[in-house]
This record gives C-alpha cells, structure tokens and sequence, in this order.
C-alpha cells in the first residue's frame, strides 16, 4: 500500500509538479492549495508526511505546522516545509515549531523525493520494539509514545527519537555532530545548535526541573549524557 503525503501548496504549477514526482516514486499525493482542510482530513485519515509551503492564503504553513505538534493524534507525523522563504531566520523557526526537513525553492525534483524518502526512513518502526521505563517517565518505541508522572505527553517525531536515542545509552556523552547524525540523518537545513532546541523541549517534558536536569545531563564543552536513576 502507497504511503500518502499530505502537500500544501498554492501554486497550482508547483503542486501539479510536486504531485506527478511523488506519484511517480510511489507515494499517493492528496494536494491543498489553503490549509482550510488539511488537518481535519489528516484526523479522519493521518499521512505518512505532511509537506507544507509557508505562504498560503487563507492561513501560513507555520501556524499549519504549529497546530499539527500541538495535536497529539498528529504530532509524530513528519512535517517538511517546502518554501521560497530561504532566510536563516525562517529556518530556524521551522525547526522550533518541530519541522523535520526544509527544502527551498527553486528545487530539483530528485532532490525533493530522496529527502522525503530519508525523513520518512528516519521515523520508521523498529520491528523489535521495547519499552524504557525509569522513576514516572515511561518511553514505549513502538507506539512512539512518552508517558511522564502517569500523562501521556505529546512529542514530535524527532523528540521522541532523540530522546529514545540517548535513554538506550544512558552513561555515554554524546557531541551534537554525533546526534545529528544518529537522529536526524542528511537533513540539511539542521546545525549542531539545533541539538539544544530539542534538548531544551525534551527537559520541559521528563524533567521536574528543566534548568537544573536530573536525566538530560550538559557535559560543557562535549554534548549531552543521559543519566538513568540508580537501581534502573
């Protein structure tokens, strides 16, 4: 069965494009020109990916974005954002409302699917899946589900998997390049900063505490340790 991805693009021209490239490489495509209905549609029926333009009428493709990891049947989904909008700073707020890849215009359309292709390598089930438990925070792999204190707390996919990430090798310091390679793979619009966005969000969801850490642990000058609880 083909993996459907949600696009949001008002272009026609470019979501014709977009959906005769992804159609092609074997992914179902339903397109939006407004997010009017996208995210309703995806709460009936959830795509494997959404990708979102930023500028749309009637509504952004950030406010998309932002709705979509606060929702928590939709949060995990992998969001790329697809824009001309190729400024650092537009980069930098893709990545903190939780987007997983970002790819400008103009774009090749090799380049469009082998990154759709990775993003969704990056989120997939593992066969074997287990389940970390320490103290009230429970990590389920398989559901790609985080419980704190007997809530289950909403991530994104990329949380959820940095955090599981360092939790199956508690005691290790890991540098940011090494956890973006382990996490986030050959996305580009990435830096090793970006590391501390999703450590800062993560700490806000585990910790007690978020500025002084029990588990999430800085080593200065070197990375990040996880730190499981003695008698874990």
């Amino acid at each position: 069965m083909s993996q459907s991805v949600f696009v949001l693009e008002d272009d026609a021209d470019i979501s014709r494009l977009v959906q005769h490239h992804l159609e092609a490489a074997g992914f179902s495509v339903k397109p939006y020109l407004t997010p009017t209905n996208l995210i309703p549609d995806a709460e009936r029926q959830p795509p494997a990916l959404f990708l979102l333009d930023i500028m749309v009428p009637g509504g952004d493709g950030l406010d998309v974005c932002r709705r979509l990891r606060s929702n928590s049947s939709l949060s995990t989904i992998p969001i790329i954002f697809l824009t001309a909008r190729a400024g650092e700073n537009d980069r930098v707020l893709g990545l903190e409302l939780g987007a997983d890849d970002y790819i400008t215009k103009p774009f090749a359309p090799r380049e469009l699917i082998a990154r759709v292709k990775a993003v969704l390598r990056r989120f997939e089930r593992p066969t074997s899946p287990s389940v970390i438990r320490f103290e009230e925070v429970v990590i389920d792999q398989g559901a790609m589900q985080l419980s704190v204190r007997g809530e289950l707390t909403t991530t994104t996919a990329t949380e959820f998997r940095l955090l599981d990430y360092l939790a199956r090798h508690p005691g290790r310091v890991y540098s940011r390049d090494h956890l973006l390679d382990a996490v986030w793979g050959d996305a580009r619009f990435v830096t090793p900063r970006s590391v501390d966005v999703y450590v800062r969000r993560i700490r806000e969801k585990i910790e007690i505490d978020p500025e002084n850490p029990r588990y999430l642990k800085t080593v200065r000058g070197a990375g990040y340790r996880f730190e499981m609880p003695k008698g874990e």
